[in-house]
């Protein structure tokens, strides 16, 4: 782990907030837009952050919660995890950004990263390259046919992001963040990190998880945390209780202590 001086050098090149309640993205993995819509209000002034994916990116009123985050001064994270031709990349992320993505997902494919970026322009909107899933573990990736481990493959598309001009990767805890910017020489590299997962919870489909202490201390600027804070009987102490542990993992990283 770098020392204190060195961790708030390399944490101011990469723009990343200093309250860790800025660094929690809650993904709005509910089962309608309308619970969706209730999560937001029920961590109004805790959190700010807010990631919608596939779970609701199709469904009926969806246009009307990212209407209501802009309105309530929320950021959005749209993990849409672009996949397609390149000129269809770049019409789809034109559109992002006329919705406000302040986060947007593409996958890690050469193409398509050099696609978004030069779509996105001078916006202010982040591209954020898609590396292995956190679902994803060496077998399963064997199973679909890559050669490379789940730390390798990471490795290599972090390389890509950069070469690419994204303003970040997904990267899970598990693939040691601080380790992926050395590795690729990437000091302003951001990560989001999901497959969180506070102590003692289930991992339910996550093979790379972290705890939020964790993830922190080994480098990652953001959490991305669903299930644990949407599906928990009280969203708010949940959300409340994970950003305590960022702040420890914060401490811990600041004075260099290594968290198994």
């Amino acid at each position: 782990m770098p020392d204190g001086a060195g961790f708030k050098a390399s944490q101011s090149r990469r723009d990343v907030p200093d309250a860790m309640e800025e660094r929690l993205i809650v993904a709005l993995d509910n089962r309608t837009v309308d619970s969706a819509f209730e999560t937001v209000k029920k961590l109004d002034g805790m959190v700010s952050f807010f990631k919608i994916g596939f779970q609701l990116l199709f469904a009926k009123g969806v246009d009307g919660l990212i209407s209501y985050l802009h309105q309530q001064d929320k950021k959005l994270f749209l993990d849409a995890k672009m996949f397609d031709v390149p000129e269809t990349i770049r019409q789809a992320v034109k559109f992002s950004i006329e919705r406000g993505a302040t986060f947007l997902t593409v996958h890690g494919d050469e193409k398509i990263m050099r696609a978004a970026v030069e779509a996105k322009g001078n916006s202010k909107t982040k591209i954020f390259a898609i590396t292995v899933l956190t679902s994803l573990d060496d077998e399963a990736l064997r199973k679909m046919g890559y050669l490379l481990p789940a730390k390798e493959l990471v490795k290599l598309r972090a390389e890509k992001a950069i070469e690419c001009q994204c303003d970040g990767i997904i990267a899970s805890a598990d693939d040691d963040p601080d380790a992926i910017r050395t590795l690729v020489n990437g000091p302003h590299l951001l990560i989001a990190t999901p497959g969180i997962r506070p102590l003692g919870m289930p991992h339910q489909d996550q093979k790379r998880v972290a705890t939020p202490r964790q993830a922190i201390a080994s480098g990652a600027d953001y959490l991305v945390v669903g299930r644990p804070v949407v599906e928990a009987e009280d969203p708010r102490q949940a959300a409340h209780a994970i950003i305590e542990e960022m702040k420890s993992g914060n401490e811990d990283r600041e004075r260099g202590r290594v968290i198994p």
